[in-house]
């Protein structure tokens, strides 16, 4: 892997197949020399990257059943864990530098996915409590099987359902809620067509070779890869809605993958009149992306929400 992640990244070194397939010996038949020699998968075969994925979350996290419907998204699990070691340096930075564990510290993922991948290593690193609101029963089903069919996950990551897809925080946070952070990885193309696009540049890139084929190869339902407007404009929902939740987190963050987005994205945090604002560079291997953070809270404020936390473990 690249050395570009971030230093506590348990990713930050090439695959050790051969201990990987110790760990799940249906990885076996997707492993094979690459050209340079190198043990290696084809990254652009979904079967091999869910197997992958489901032996990452055994071997490091200790995660032994992980699965997602068909056609769903399947992500790449360094980059994930990237946000979320971002997230605990954000919290560090409140807290005099030592990063809060323990569940008294609680994160809302919002759109989970049918994945939970974030919410899943939050909790198995740092120990830390999650909601996963997402607009697709599906999505919720299939998170609640992870998690209840892991001993490990139980307690540790509840899930809400979105009834209404024009909100982001309403009728998930309730009067009384208080979250650390929320995340988010939004929609990042603005149609379908844009989507399976996208998709046939990876393919491209992943194969060095040309293709027609614009399928979703990769996984994805529609509100897992584009909305109405892309990337800015449910970021600026996200913005919009933040404020009317200002005192119910310490931290609201999301990716931005579009750079050309962030003139507009701090022009929508001004307006809100946002007290801090965080800009988090991120890179792994060729993609480049950011998290972008904000908060309603001085320092002072900051640093008086995890001291009234009294069970918060630091070691």
């Amino acid at each position: 892997m690249s050395k570009t992640l971030h230093s506590r990244n348990l990713h930050n070194n090439r695959y050790d197949f051969t201990a990987l397939i110790k760990t799940n010996s249906q990885l076996e038949e997707f492993v094979k020399p690459n050209k340079y020699g190198d043990l290696s998968i084809d990254f652009a075969n979904p079967q091999a990257v869910i197997c992958l994925n489901k032996t990452l979350l055994a071997h490091f996290y200790g995660v032994l059943n992980w699965d997602i419907p068909n056609g769903y998204l399947c992500p790449p699990i360094p980059g994930r864990a990237d946000y979320i070691h971002h997230i605990a340096d954000l919290l560090a930075s409140c807290n005099g530098g030592v990063i809060p564990k323990g569940k008294a510290i609680k994160g809302l993922d919002i759109g989970i996915g049918a994945n939970g991948i974030y919410a899943i290593i939050g909790s198995r690193i740092y120990d830390w409590d999650f909601l996963g609101s997402d607009i697709e029963i599906e999505s919720i089903q299939s998170v609640e099987n992870i998690v209840n069919s892991n001993e490990i996950l139980k307690e540790k990551i509840e899930c809400k359902l979105q009834k209404n897809p024009e909100n982001i925080f309403k009728g998930i946070i309730e009067k009384d809620d208080f979250y650390h952070f929320t995340l988010c990885n939004p929609p990042f193309h603005k149609s379908l067509k844009d989507a399976m696009d996208g998709n046939k540049r990876k393919v491209q890139n992943l194969t060095k070779q040309k293709t027609t084929k614009t399928s979703l190869n990769f996984g994805g339902k529609n509100n897992e890869l584009w909305c109405k407007g892309g990337e800015l404009t449910f970021i600026k929902n996200i913005i919009k809605e933040s404020f009317e939740f200002k005192n119910n987190s310490l931290w609201f963050t999301t990716l931005v993958s579009k750079k050309e987005n962030l003139p507009f994205i701090y022009k929508a945090l001004e307006d809100i009149k946002a007290v801090d604002i965080k800009t988090i560079n991120m890179s792994c291997g060729q993609k480049i992306t950011r998290i972008i953070a904000w908060t309603f809270l001085n320092n002072k404020e900051q640093k008086n929400i995890l001291k009234l936390n009294k069970t918060i473990s630091n070691n």
